[in-house]
């Protein structure tokens, strides 16, 4: 079973306040268990097309560079009913097999966005978390901020909200297909 594992707030929670800020690098993350084994769903995360059989909004990807690999870009496919249609750039940032898979949108340096999965052996299955980092560079969000800058906390909190439910459809699918293997 899926669940939500955490939804961060950034460096603001910790202070005590309740601010979800952009500049914060507000995060998300969920989590599954999955009775399969790490090399089958390792195979999976590394699947870049993989998440748009799952989410409303990744539509697919394709390399730039031969990937899966650390410093390797592919160019993903989106689409939002509030923003439409657009194309980004990322890089593998993290790439330890059997281990961590993510990337960086726009920057590798300075991304609009971050996101990852991890892998955990839980005796003969697997645990698998992703998760994604809002910023620090602008984004598609930071025109919706700007323009109705008094309206920042809900904006960030619904797109988390928006987040945390294409990645719990993504891990609950990635779960399917692993153990639907066996």
């Amino acid at each position: 079973m899926s669940r939500q594992l955490h939804t961060g707030w950034g460096p603001s929670v910790a202070r005590g306040s309740a601010a979800v800020r952009y500049a914060d690098g507000p995060t998300a993350e969920v989590e599954t268990l999955i009775d399969a084994p790490i090399d089958w769903v390792w195979s999976l995360i590394c699947d870049v097309n993989l998440p748009s059989r799952f989410s409303e909004e990744f539509k697919g990807a394709n390399w730039v560079d031969d990937g899966p690999a650390l410093g390797a870009r592919f160019v993903g496919r989106n689409e939002h009913p509030a923003l439409g249609s657009w194309e980004t750039t990322s890089w593998v940032t993290r790439y330890r097999p059997y281990r961590e898979f993510g990337w960086s949108v726009t920057d590798p340096d300075n991304p609009s966005a971050t996101w990852w999965f991890t892998l955990d052996e839980v005796g003969s299955g697997t645990r698998l978390r992703q998760g994604a980092r809002i910023g620090p560079a602008p984004s598609g969000l930071s025109i919706a901020i700007a323009t109705m800058p008094d309206k920042e906390e809900r904006i960030v909190a619904r797109r988390l909200q928006e987040w945390t439910r294409n990645m719990q459809a993504t891990v609950a699918g990635i779960k399917a297909l692993a153990e639907h293997q066996l």
